[in-house]
């Protein structure tokens, strides 16, 4: 089933520089095992994972939740769970529009992706090129990760302006169409750019041979907001110095679309529901352990959760603390969510 609709999927490319917590994040929303560890390029080839939108099932609302069983998907408790390709692509560094790290192959990685979740180390302990420091300044990791997939596409785009402009004026083609030429190689559709031309304003005749390079770096801006949409995913919110480092980032007027995010409490929780210690459904503001059970008296499932031991206990209150009070959530499910969202994409129940 999952085969016949995966050409109206979306792919949401999960990006940062090495050591941001990308891959930590890829598993925690997903089944995957990608490689984590404390060293930049951890990730050399693309991970891949299967990630789940998340948001009520009609069951729920018409009361025939004992009945719902979804072709695609998975239904818990009266919410729905739909499938979502989820790419961790290799780390970036500054430069590498120019071929600096794996700039080259992450650029090229990006092209398929729907919709990005940029992993920022909010904790400020890894600097731009991904190696461990402290008191470094995450807001250069946002304004960078955008420079380097602008000059990216400028770069290619640029190079090629002259000779493009000469055959939209032999074809007598419209903007729209010339336009597209070089830029399907990013996945984009014609609707994409004519889009772009809207938002800017340019109407036919667009008078493409008088554009000067300013007018065309300013193009691929706009183009880039529509056609890679960027969620900040503000990781490691639970270390120090990361409220301060995530009201920095938020003060900017242009990061409106910001998740506070801690994968690793995600993880955690995951793992310890899923071998029985606690009640956690992915993306919940709270956990139950066998001391909530006893005092509500039911279950949460067929059998009673296991009892937790005193390390387990403290590290599960860290995270109450740190994180799920703080925030919230963890933010992986919230990210995950405001990835598709973005994208304005309806879903189906059949």
């Amino acid at each position: 089933m999952a085969e016949k609709y995966k050409k109206h999927a979306i792919l949401i490319g999960c990006v940062g520089k090495p050591n941001a917590g990308k891959s930590s994040f890829l598993n925690a929303c997903t089944d995957a095992k990608a490689k984590v560890g404390n060293y930049p390029f951890t990730t050399i080839d693309p991970n891949q994972g299967i990630a789940h939108y998340s948001l009520d099932c009609p069951c729920k609302q018409f009361n025939v939740s004992e009945k719902c069983r979804p072709r695609y998907g998975k239904c818990v408790d009266g919410k729905r769970y739909i499938p979502i390709k989820v790419l961790d692509v290799a780390g970036l560094i500054p430069g590498a529009s120019e071929g600096l790290g794996l700039g080259n192959k992450f650029l090229d990685d990006l092209r398929s992706a729907s919709v990005l979740l940029h992993v920022v180390d909010v904790s400020g302990n890894t600097n731009e090129k991904g190696e461990s420091t402290k008191g470094y300044d995450p807001t250069r990791d946002v304004a960078w990760l955008q420079s380097e997939i602008h000059s990216w596409i400028f770069n290619n785009i640029w190079k090629k302006w002259n000779s493009l402009i000469r055959k939209h004026n032999l074809t007598k083609a419209k903007a729209v169409e010339t336009l597209h030429i070089p830029l399907s190689g990013y996945g984009t559709r014609q609707i994409v750019v004519q889009r772009v031309l809207d938002t800017m304003g340019i109407k036919e005749p667009a008078n493409l041979h008088e554009w000067t390079e300013e007018q065309v770096a300013n193009f691929i801006h706009e183009f880039i907001k529509e056609r890679f949409p960027t969620i900040l995913v503000l990781n490691k919110v639970d270390q120090e110095m990361a409220d301060r480092n995530i009201c920095k980032i938020c003060e900017d007027e242009n990061n409106t679309s910001v998740v506070p995010c801690s994968a690793l409490a995600e993880s955690f929780l995951r793992k310890m529901s899923k071998a029985g210690y606690i009640h956690y459904p992915p993306g919940s503001e709270d956990f139950s352990t066998r001391e909530d059970e006893e005092e509500l008296g039911k279950l949460f499932g067929d059998t009673p959760l296991k009892l937790l031991d005193d390390t387990a206990k403290n590290r599960l209150e860290k995270i109450k603390d740190l994180v799920l009070y703080r925030y919230g959530s963890t933010g992986v499910q919230d990210a995950i969510n405001m990835a598709v969202e973005h994208k304005k994409m309806v879903p189906v129940f059949w």
